[in-house]
C-alpha cells in the first residue's frame, strides 16, 4: 500500500510503547534500544537492538485480525520456500506483531535492479498448489478472499507451522484464472469501493462490463505461479548488500503480470533495468497491453481502502483493458 502523507502520525502516544517487552519475548533476548521508523500506512514499524547484537524490525497494528501477521509469516515463508528472491526472515509472530531480520537499507543500484529482475522471473517460473492461498489473508488492511477461506477475520492459526494447505476444490487450472481473477481479486473490492462511494456509476459498469467478458481480456492460459501480491515500489527494499529484498507480501499463487503491472503503478525506481532483465529471462509477449488489467485489481484495492480519489483510475484501466481487447 501507498505510504501515508509526509508527517502523518503513527498511530496514538509512543509507538514503541511495549513493543520491546513483546518483541524480546518473541525474539529470545531483551531489547536494549528502540525507535519507530517508516513503514507504510497500514502497520506501526520499529527498528530494534536486542543485548545479543542483533537488530530486528518489529511490526505492530493495534486492532489487527489475530491472524492478519500470521498471514504475512505464512507469505514470507512461501517466497523463502522458492528459494528465488530473498525476503526477511521470520523471527516470531503472534496477534498484533511481526518480528522479522533487519535489513540495512542501501541505494537503489542498477545490479541490484538487474538481479532483482531475474529474481522476479524465477519467482513466477515457481507453481503455486492454486490460485489464491489456503489460509485468510489481507492486501493492506482489507481481507483478501480466495476459495475455500473465510473473507472476515477469523480468529488466530493454532497451528502456523506448517501453514493450510489448499483443498481438493480450489481453482488449479489455467482456465481458471479468468473466474478467479473477476470473482475474487476484481468484484469483491469493486463491491467495497462503490459502497464507500469512490466510483461513479459509469466507472462501476465499466469493471463489471470488463468482468463480463473476462475470458476474453486475461491473455495466453497461465498455471498458478507463486507471486508476491502486493508488489508495489515500497514493498521492494533495496539493501546494503548486493540484492534488493521483497517485503510486506500478500503472496499466494496467481498470474505474474499482477505483479509487474502493480510495480509499474506508481513508478519503481531502476523499473526499466529491472523489467528488462525480467523479460531476458521469462518473455511475455503481448504484456504491454494487459497492464490496464492487471493494475486493477490494486487500483480496486486502493478505491476500498482510501476513497475517490482512486475511483477514475479503476473506470480508466478497465475502459483501457476493454480497448486493449478490441471490446
Amino acid at each position: 500500500m501507498n505510504p501515508p502523507p509526509a508527517g502523518a502520525a503513527r498511530g496514538a502516544g509512543d509507538p514503541t510503547r511495549g513493543v520491546g517487552a513483546r518483541a524480546a519475548a518473541l525474539a529470545g533476548a531483551p531489547v536494549r534500544a528502540a525507535r519507530p521508523v517508516g513503514g507504510g500506512d497500514i502497520s506501526a514499524a520499529h527498528r530494534l537492538e536486542l543485548a545479543d547484537g542483533r537488530r530486528v524490525f518489529a511490526k505492530t497494528r493495534a486492532g489487527a485480525p489475530a491472524d492478519f501477521f500470521a498471514a504475512e509469516a505464512h507469505g514470507l515463508r512461501l517466497l523463502t520456500d522458492t528459494g528465488t528472491v530473498p525476503v526477511p526472515a521470520v523471527l516470531g509472530e503472534e496477534p498484533g506483531m511481526i518480528l522479522l531480520e533487519w535489513i540495512e537499507p542501501g541505494p537503489a543500484a542498477p545490479a541490484q535492479a538487474e538481479r532483482l529482475g531475474r529474481d522476479l522471473a524465477a519467482l513466477h517460473a515457481t507453481p503455486a498448489a492454486a490460485f489464491g492461498t489456503p489460509w485468510p489473508a489481507y492486501i493492506g488492511s482489507l481481507p483478501l478472499p480466495s476459495p475455500g477461506t473465510p473473507d472476515t477475520p477469523g480468529p488466530p492459526d493454532p497451528a502456523p507451522e506448517p501453514p493450510p494447505e489448499h483443498t481438493g476444490h480450489a481453482p488449479a487450472s489455467p482456465a481458471d484464472w479468468p473466474a478467479f481473477y473477476a470473482g475474487h481479486r476484481l468484484l469483491p473490492f469493486l463491491r467495497l469501493a462503490t459502497d464507500n462511494g469512490a466510483l461513479t456509476p459509469a466507472d462501476t459498469r465499466a469493471v463489471e462490463r470488463l468482468c463480463g467478458v473476462i475470458d476474453e481480456v486475461t491473455g495466453p492460459p497461465q498455471p498458478p505461479a507463486v507471486i508476491h501480491g502486493d508488489l508495489w515500489s515500497g514493498n521492494v527494499q533495496w539493501s546494503a548488500g548486493d540484492r534488493a529484498y521483497l517485503i510486506d507480501p500478500a503472496a499466494q499463487g496467481g498470474h505474474p503480470e499482477v505483479d509487474l503491472a502493480f510495480l509499474e503503478l506508481f513508478g519503481c525506481p531502476q523499473l526499466g533495468r529491472l523489467l528488462a532483465a525480467y523479460e531476458e529471462v521469462r518473455p511475455l509477449p503481448g504484456r504491454r497491453g494487459r497492464v490496464p488489467l492487471y493494475q486493477l485489481h490494486h487500483l480496486l484495492v486502493h478505491a476500498a481502502l482510501f476513497g475517490a480519489g482512486y475511483g477514475a483510475q479503476c473506470g480508466a484501466a478497465a475502459r483501457a483493458a476493454l480497448k486493449g481487447a478490441g471490446r
